[in-house]
């Protein structure tokens, strides 16, 4: 067994919660090691969402192109768009490692597994062994793409978002399996970009977790763009090879033919092969590992971080993560217990969304009033030209708190962060509804959305 070298802090895995706190303790003087296998900066950087809306802004910047030039055949420069997004990538990964190096933490490159509790064995990458142990340990080893059971899937050589985002050359015809927000995205990245492109689900709507208006919105923007949806459909045999020629074939006995497979149909956590058994660190029935809501495991001064602890799967939650953490370390009390956590997808229309929406309410027994406002009404939106989608709020009735939000339309995002700041100062839906907003800005739509409560 190789000798041990020790730290205050170490760290498995290099995600945003992780990365971000290694280097706040090393930047204090702590000796610190973060162990990563091979992605400086974690997935959002490298594989994730970084690479994936630059190639989302590349097709929307395809898709103005195509408008106002008048050309509806036109088809993106694959070479071009990877140089592009490889460019973005390359230099928030070198920003990342600058940031490593003057930290004063130790990065390590190398696959490690636990070998007993707060111990861990590290393969280095020129193929030699080092033992690593600390005081205090943190996981943030992420979510991988699932790959389903199906015959022939694996033989077909699949890509995941992870090959999509490095093609250089454009699928013909893109068959994307899953109507999650990884398919989605990339299904309109591709289609916009010049590929034809079938999107395939086994749920009845794309989008499940989101009320089913917003899930007919995305739709119609897909149908209308020339996406074909095939829902409430189960895949039973997969033939071909993705890249060349693949065949899908269907629970109802069609088949699709396409050139490229992308599968997008979830994500399972990183736990297995860590040896977490050895360290002492339960994981639940889904493989993810279990913690409290500080975000101790099982075992002793042993924490876990992000995706892999169930954390939801965005990258400003594993940032949250990283606050609950640093609290705990300077002695201040902070959970991950009923916090606000906001998402986007990143299509167009765009969807944002914080809280609970009509669906929630509903399974919980929660009595709401309801706000919808057409994006066809903001003025902002006129004057973009993007008056697809609407707006969505709902209130508690009788303290007039705005318990959940939900915008279709351009810069969705943006405008659910604004709603997501009155719901943490716990406002009423009145001081939104009489605030001064700036004219005009898409934000501006909640003084007319609140006022519809009147």
């Amino acid at each position: 067994m190789p000798d041990i070298k020790h730290f205050d802090y170490l760290f498995l895995g290099g995600g945003k919660g992780g990365k971000s706190l290694a280097m706040d303790l090393a930047r204090k003087g702590k000796r610190v090691a973060l162990i990563e296998r091979g992605m400086i900066g974690g997935s959002c950087i490298n594989v994730a969402c970084i690479p994936s809306k630059t190639l989302i802004q590349n097709a929307r910047n395809m898709q103005v192109w195509r408008s106002t030039s008048g050309e509806p055949d036109l088809h993106a420069d694959m070479t071009r768009v990877h140089t592009n997004v490889r460019a973005v990538v390359d230099g928030m990964i070198g920003i990342n490692r600058r940031a490593f190096e003057q930290s004063g933490l130790e990065f390590v490159l190398g696959t490690g597994r636990f070998v007993a509790p707060r111990r861990i064995l590290v393969r280095l990458d020129n193929g030699s062994e080092q033992l690593f142990s600390g005081d205090e340990v943190y996981i943030n080893t992420g979510t991988v793409a699932v790959i389903p059971d199906i015959p022939g899937l694996r033989d077909s050589r699949p890509m995941t978002h992870i090959e999509a985002l490095n093609l250089e050359i454009l699928p013909e015809h893109l068959i994307v399996l899953g109507g999650g927000y990884i398919g989605l995205e990339l299904a309109q990245a591709f289609r916009r970009l010049g590929s034809q492109v079938t999107l395939v689900h086994n749920m009845p709507r794309v989008a499940m977790r989101e009320d089913e208006d917003v899930s007919l919105e995305i739709q119609s923007a897909f149908e209308e763009a020339g996406i074909r949806l095939s829902l409430a459909t189960t895949v039973t045999r997969v033939d071909g090879d993705s890249g060349k020629k693949v065949t899908v074939e269907l629970d109802d006995g069609s088949s699709i033919e396409g050139t490229h497979l992308l599968v997008a149909a979830g994500r399972q956590p990183v736990t297995n092969e860590l040896g977490l058994d050895l360290a002492g660190v339960d994981l639940d029935e889904r493989g993810y590992i279990k913690v409290d809501d500080t975000l101790a495991t099982t075992a002793a001064n042993t924490w876990a971080i992000g995706e892999v602890a169930g954390s939801p799967m965005f990258t400003h939650a594993s940032f949250d993560d990283y606050r609950v953490l640093k609290a705990r370390i300077e002695g201040r009390s902070s959970s991950t217990a009923s916090r606000i956590v906001p998402y986007a997808l990143f299509t167009e229309p765009e969807l944002g969304r914080v809280g609970i929406n009509e669906s929630d309410a509903k399974a919980l027994g929660i009595t709401v009033r309801v706000a919808r406002l057409p994006m066809m009404a903001v003025p902002r939106a006129r004057t973009n030209g993007t008056t697809r989608g609407f707006m969505k709020a709902l209130v508690a009735p009788d303290s007039g708190r705005i318990l959940g939000f939900t915008m279709v339309g351009s810069g969705a995002g943006e405008v659910t962060s604004v709603v997501q700041m009155a719901m943490l100062g716990e406002l009423p839906y009145t001081a939104v509804r009489d605030a001064i907003i700036a004219h005009p800005l898409l934000a501006e739509g909640l003084n007319l959305l609140f006022a519809t409560l009147d």
